[in-house]
């Protein structure tokens, strides 16, 4: 009799959860129109330093180490529709990923920093990374490894800000909440690059991205944008 009421309980309980509403964030037409100006705009106009800059990158990238200049990888941006993510490459080529899956799903699973050091400030980037050039430890910590993806913002694939864009094996971990940050286009910063970083477990950082999205403020994303200059100028590091 005891089982049978602790059956019915929990029957109950799934009900109530099931007939929950769906949680969703709708993004207002104006805000989205504007955003997506900022967008191009800001784009243009510091592309001759972006062009000046990537020069010299491309060309460091090159005496360094073996391989192509740009990286591409497959992303997830705005309602889990896949795109060609641009970066400039960091790493060796042929290198293993499972270093970095094991590394990501120990952040996801175990509420765990992705650094060790907490008071560093490159959480989505393991610092010690045996994969990572010599340059590439320079690139990925000022962020210029970034640069390219602001070709990914005039083809409007990505923002200038916005959550980051996961990969496959980290979309396979999340849950229908989490991917309410999908919602949006990914950006190339965000609430999250700026204020958290290694300082957040991985459901703080969702939390953050989920709250700018559900904000839709155009200040908040000129602000975040400016707030990002720091960040790269003293080195602390990219998402």
């Amino acid at each position: 009799m005891a089982v049978q009421q602790d059956l019915m309980a929990v029957q109950q309980d799934l009900m109530a959860i099931q007939s929950l509403p769906i949680k969703t964030i709708s993004l207002n037409a104006n805000y989205l129109r504007a955003k997506r100006m900022l967008d191009i705009v800001f784009t243009l106009l510091i592309s001759p330093l972006l062009i000046m800059v990537g020069i010299i990158v491309a060309l460091c990238i090159k005496l360094d180490s073996k391989g192509p200049i740009i990286f591409r990888q497959k992303r997830y941006g705005e309602n889990g529709v896949e795109f060609e993510f641009l970066k400039f490459r960091s790493m060796y080529v042929n290198n293993d990923q499972a270093i970095h899956r094991e590394k990501m799903l120990e952040y996801m699973k175990q509420g765990q920093r992705l650094n060790d050091d907490v008071t560093a400030t490159t959480a989505y980037k393991y610092i010690s990374d045996p994969r990572i050039t010599r340059f590439g430890r320079f690139i990925r910590k000022t962020s210029l490894d970034e640069l390219p993806q602001f070709w990914n913002v005039l083809r409007g694939e990505m923002s200038l800000v916005g959550p980051r864009p996961p990969v496959s094996y980290e979309l396979e971990q999340y849950s229908s909440h989490d991917k309410l940050r999908l919602m949006g286009k990914p950006g190339l910063t965000g609430a999250w690059q700026v204020y958290g970083r290694s300082r957040v477990t991985f459901q703080e950082m969702i939390d953050m991205d989920i709250e700018y999205l559900e904000q839709q403020s155009i200040w908040q994303d000129i602000k975040l944008i400016f707030l990002t200059v720091p960040v790269m100028i003293f080195a602390r590091g990219g998402g």
